[in-house]
């Protein structure tokens, strides 16, 4: 009797053990939503005790919060991803087309050489030249509208899960986590470390990192319009990911710029850029993330934020941004847990 029920036990195990990872492979492509949701919905906690104390309704207040994301955020941040992408890979195809470091650094500041044949207006005026195209390139064409559709489809499905989730964690976030502490195979208060390490990365990435990256971003972008740079939103782009980096950080791309402009012969503009790089962006990151650091650290020495960005990137693709930190930190918090039970 007494074997029966410990084989019952083992059986219950592995089939829980099997069922958890099927569970988890089930929502392995909508992870990064979710997880970006949950964060999210952590960090507008305060926000939502306040408009639900006002308004006198928890749901009603988190519907507020949604729509004011979707209006204020998503929204402009996809409009602002199309545009991007499409200036970015212009940028790219002109510096790969170039011949030599100061030809490239030329067409980094002059917006390179756009002929008539790339522009969509001039293709729009000779019905033959859209005809010869389909002709010589249709079934690539079908491909990569395709391809174009597909990842569409997937985008609309990720902000739709992101929107709606952030909505369910908001209203019964508290809930969730309380089942979750009851029915992991963990003590509640190595539940509650783990869940904190979550907490922290999220407040980490979005405030300490994040914060800092985009002040840099905007300040560089603004110098960039104002000294008749092109593509001004890409490169300000560039150097929000460039300040990921430590030691070079956004060097990594107004350098280029302000070299571009001294090769193109704009010496006042170069010397400007170098003084607002070195002066302006260059300090904001001692000064700013410092001062962002006290609402939110990921507890993460440098060259493993580094690695861990880097590592995912490679790993899990662009979304890895994301996962590797948070890999590297829960990993972080579960080793001591570990240790403190030895």
């Amino acid at each position: 009797m007494k074997n029966a029920e410990q084989l019952q036990r083992s059986a219950l195990r592995w089939a829980t053990l099997v069922l958890v990872i099927a569970a988890g492979a089930t929502f392995y492509p909508l992870w990064a939503p979710l997880v970006l949701a949950a964060w999210v919905a952590l960090l507008a906690r305060p926000l939502l005790e306040r408009i639900a104390r006002r308004i006198r309704g928890r749901q009603r207040a988190a519907g507020v919060l949604v729509v004011l994301l979707v209006v204020a955020i998503v929204l402009p941040l996809g409009l602002a991803v199309v545009s991007l992408a499409t200036g970015a890979t212009e940028l790219v195809n002109g510096v790969l087309a170039s011949d030599g470091t100061k030809n490239a650094l030329v067409n980094v500041v002059s917006g390179g050489a756009s002929g008539e044949a790339r522009s969509p207006v001039a293709m729009l005026a000779s019905p033959g030249k859209i005809v010869a195209l389909l002709q010589e390139h249709g079934a690539q064409a079908a491909q990569i509208v395709r391809r174009v559709a597909s990842t569409a489809t997937a985008a609309l499905l990720g902000v739709f899960v992101f929107v709606y989730a952030v909505f369910v964690f908001l209203v019964d976030g508290d809930r969730c986590y309380r089942w979750l502490e009851d029915h992991a195979p963990l003590a509640p208060a190595h539940t509650a470390r783990l869940a904190a390490a979550f907490n922290e990365t999220g407040r980490g990435l979005f405030v300490s990192v994040g914060l800092t990256g985009l002040v840099q971003g905007v300040l560089a972008t603004i110098t960039y319009f104002v000294l008749g740079v092109p593509r001004a939103l890409v490169l300000g782009l560039l150097t929000c990911v460039a300040s990921l980096i430590p030691s070079v950080g956004t060097a990594l791309v107004w350098v280029p710029v302000a070299g571009g402009l001294a090769l193109a012969g704009r010496t006042a503009p170069a010397v400007i850029m170098a003084l607002v790089g070195v002066l302006v962006i260059g300090t904001v990151d001692n000064v700013l993330r410092p001062l962002f650091a006290r609402f939110g650290k990921l507890e993460l020495p440098t060259f493993v934020l580094l690695a861990s960005i880097f590592g995912g990137l490679a790993m899990f693709g662009t979304w890895g941004v994301i996962l590797g930190p948070l890999f590297a930190r829960m990993a972080k918090e579960a080793l001591i847990l570990a240790r403190g039970q030895e």
